[in-house]
């Protein structure tokens, strides 16, 4: 049966003792599935994966970095932001069939003879882990609730309507 190639893979086998840096560079398309949507991800997102190993652990740091496009939450105004992510993943090495009742999803047996890790389901996961929840534009002067900076009001007394001035007076609340 042919494997696919993994799309982020490190090599182990051969790998030294010590701290190890792999880069790797890829786009939101090159992942199967479509979590990572190809709007919000629409530049290059950069891996990093730092591997420090031991006699019998192999601990992988996956540091993603990407400039996501989004809309304001509030105002739709289209937003650029930085999305950076961290996930730390330790592997045990095992040369015997061990239970693995105690272990959680954080730490993984891997048999002493391993070639290689794939290390893309992780990535993709800590891409969707650093998306934020809730995305609205603070400078922006488009953005209704958030510019009035001149001291005036945002509507006018005339037209407020009760949500507005419920909505006022939220906002003040918690600034």
């Amino acid at each position: 049966m042919h494997k696919e190639k993994a799309l982020i893979e490190i090599r182990i086998a051969g790998l030294m003792q010590g701290t190890h840096t792999f880069d790797f560079t890829c786009r939101a398309g090159d992942f199967r599935g479509r979590e990572l949507a190809e709007n919000v991800f629409a530049r290059d997102i950069t891996v990093t994966a730092i591997a420090d190993k031991t006699e019998n652990e192999l601990t992988v740091t996956i540091r993603t970095a990407t400039v996501a496009d989004f809309t304001c939450d509030i105002c739709l105004a289209p937003l650029e932001r930085e999305i950076k992510g961290e996930y730390r993943v330790y592997y045990l090495y095992s040369t015997e069939e061990e239970s693995t009742e105690d272990i959680d999803e954080d730490h993984r047996l891997i048999d002493t003879n391993t070639v290689s890790i794939d290390l893309t389901e992780d990535v993709r996961e800590t891409l969707l882990l650093s998306l934020p929840m809730k995305v609205t534009c603070s400078g922006n002067p488009d953005c209704r609730l958030y510019s009035n900076e001149s001291g005036k009001d945002e509507f006018p007394v005339d037209e407020r309507s009760s949500w507005q001035e419920s909505l006022e007076q939220l906002k003040n609340k918690y600034r």
